[in-house]
């Protein structure tokens, strides 16, 4: 799978999860999940399975720590489908 493509897919899923007061247009490579987007604990984990499905993978707990910004879990999915 490109990047680009892993990309695209990661913009639909942690567009689902944004706080009413951003918009999907700050979603970018460096966007810190929860300090630039704003985005909750909770909906942390439901990004997780999400990604998890969609790209039929599975994230440990040291994933799921190191996964800070958009690009952080760009290449975990790459690391985990290569």
């Amino acid at each position: 799978m490109q990047e680009k493509e892993i990309e695209q897919q990661l913009f639909k899923i942690v567009k689902v999860y944004l706080p009413q007061d951003v918009e999907s247009t700050a979603i970018e490579l460096d966007s810190h999940l929860m300090q630039d987007l704003g985005i909750n604990s909770a909906h942390l984990v439901d990004i997780a399975l999400d990604v998890e499905d969609a790209f039929d993978i599975m994230l440990d707990e040291k994933d799921m720590e190191e996964m800070q910004t958009v690009k952080d879990a760009i290449q975990i999915v790459k690391a985990k489908t290569a």
